[in-house]
């Protein structure tokens, strides 16, 4: 299509005379320059319903012949709507430079803004890598230019400053913006703007006053703590908008299943995907189709995982992504056989293995207690496929040599780690030594441990019951003392069950359920039952 345009355009050009003039612009040449302005139209107009088919070459090729037109016909320099539809265009390709570029060339053409310049140039800033003050100097012009008024070009103002983290910025554009200009968008906007930069309370706080919500409005409080690890709020934000009637689309349906995968919500998982079926969600978006497939695999039911895993392949759907969550649900369940030969049918397939795809293979290994293949899967990471293992790796090659009781290797492996070892590196090595009696290195680790993570009270616990099995009970005192004045006190454990939809959580001694008096008196009747057949046990034993 591109090739027949410039055929056209070259036709045109060599079949016209009296181009110019210096008293203005011959019948010809404005002919040629209305060509040539309807043909800029034609390909960004081309470029915008071929976007998804840029590997056709298509896309790609329609901007750049455009802008050159535009250059190369002075008469069209001050076009106001050319140089903006060409703004537009290479905002939709996350190319923001070039966008600056042409925004400078209006000004040296004489061609003054609009507030759709500014409104296009706001979206393409949102991706400029920060720090950077381009997103200040475009606001400052902006004001000059008297523009302060444009809604639209305000809302694209804030979300900039959202989507570059700049939230102080964002929050006193949402602040000082007319009410009536503050629609739904802007809202939700700023709210994933605090999502994105991990402040829920924010985010939840803004959304609490909202006048009205959308389905953007939910599913940016639910992908916003699902992405900070609150999946009980992500999920129970989730059963709010279904209790309030709106309907989940597809960016909401992949925001709440990691949530269910990481609390084994399995049944409300199990709903989210009939769901998804019945609205085309799970045939037409791969991003759903694995959020199932991962939340089956972390929940236990491997054999849904699969089935799942399967149906993406025959679908041709399947990528990387898939892959790696089935190996990461195989390997979290023990399943280490499966996942060898999973992986080996993924190299045979041609699919690249990722980071996470060792992670998870790693995984599998330390449940199978498998050392020495998973020693040789690690040395595999550089030497074959041209990785360098992260923390996360090496925290998996430390939990397998010290589940597997060769604690010196493992901590001899920390100590020759390219970088620094995280909290979870010597929180996995103080459970190895926790497990196996090792008081020297339990020490040793305690002692990284204390000086990145102060108040965790975990890791005084830990070595504390180390103590206690070798019998060293002065060092039990020592830290209890040393809890007791840095007021260091153990958070309490805490279980979760599912039911009726939701997740359930319990502490010793919890009476703030709704129904906890039915829950304790059930209890009372549990235990009276047993009672008969524990005492029966206990006869047997001192008979024996």
């Amino acid at each position: 299509m591109l090739k027949q345009l410039k055929q056209v355009h070259a036709y045109t050009l060599k079949n016209t005379d009296n181009i110019t003039s210096d008293d203005g612009i011959g019948i010809a040449a404005a002919a040629v320059i209305d060509h040539t302005k309807s043909l800029i139209c034609h390909l960004l107009q081309l470029h915008h319903h071929h976007l998804k088919l840029d590997q056709h070459g298509i896309g790609s090729g329609c901007i750049p012949y455009a802008e050159k037109l535009l250059n190369h016909t002075p008469h069209l320099h001050r076009s106001v709507f050319l140089h903006n539809k060409l703004i537009q265009a290479y905002s939709s390709l996350r190319h923001p430079f070039h966008c600056l570029r042409l925004f400078s060339l209006m000004s040296l053409r004489g061609c003054s803004p609009n507030h759709l310049s500014f409104t296009f140039l706001f979206s393409a800033s949102a991706s400029l890598p920060i720090p950077s003050p381009t997103p200040f100097s475009l606001h400052a012009r902006f004001l000059k230019s008297g523009f302060a008024s444009e809604v639209f070009a305000l809302s694209a103002l804030l979300d900039m400053y959202a989507k570059l983290g700049l939230l102080s910025s964002a929050r006193q554009v949402f602040d000082e913006m007319p009410a009536t200009h503050r629609d739904v968008p802007t809202w939700n906007s700023m709210i994933a703007g605090y999502a994105r930069c991990g402040d829920m309370e924010g985010a939840a706080q803004l959304f609490a006053t909202m006048p009205s919500r959308n389905v953007i409005s939910w599913t940016a409080m639910i992908s916003g703590y699902s992405q900070n690890g609150q999946y009980s709020d992500a999920l129970a934000t989730f059963l709010k908008m279904d209790e309030e009637g709106l309907r989940p689309n597809e960016v909401t349906l992949a925001s709440v299943l990691p949530a269910c995968a990481n609390l084994g919500a399995l049944e409300v998982g199990e709903r989210i995907e009939a769901y998804a079926r019945r609205n085309g969600y799970f045939d037409d978006n791969i991003f759903v189709s694995n959020a199932v497939l991962e939340m089956y695999g972390r929940c236990g039911k491997i054999d849904a995982a699969r089935r799942v895993f399967d149906e993406i392949g025959a679908s041709g759907r399947r990528n990387s992504c898939s892959w790696n969550s089935l190996i990461m649900g195989l390997a979290v369940h023990g399943r280490c056989d499966e996942v060898l030969r999973l992986y080996n049918q993924m190299q045979s397939e041609g699919i690249r293995p990722e980071d996470v795809t060792f992670v998870g293979l790693l995984l599998a290994c330390t449940h199978g207690g498998l050392v020495e293949m998973g020693r040789e899967i690690f040395e595999s990471m550089g030497r074959h496929h041209g990785l360098t293992p992260k923390l996360e790796h090496y925290g998996c090659m430390v939990d397998l040599l010290g589940r597997a009781g060769r604690l010196r290797e493992a901590y001899n492996l920390v100590q020759s780690m390219p970088m620094k070892p995280d909290s979870v590196i010597w929180g996995a090595l103080l459970g190895a030594c926790s497990f196996h009696g090792n008081v020297e290195i339990a020490e040793k680790a305690a002692e990284s441990l204390v000086e990145l993570e102060p108040s965790n009270p975990g890791n005084y616990v830990i070595l504390s019951n180390i103590y206690a099995s070798a019998g060293k009970w002065d060092g039990v005192a020592r830290l209890r003392k040393t809890m007791k004045g840095g007021r260091i006190t153990k958070a309490a454990g805490y279980s979760c069950i599912e039911y009726g939809g939701r997740v359930h959580r319990f502490i010793v001694g919890d009476r703030s359920h709704l129904r906890s008096d039915e829950i304790y008196s059930m209890l009372d009747t549990l235990l009276a039952a047993m009672k008969p057949k524990a005492d029966a046990v206990r006869e047997l034993q001192i008979d024996s």
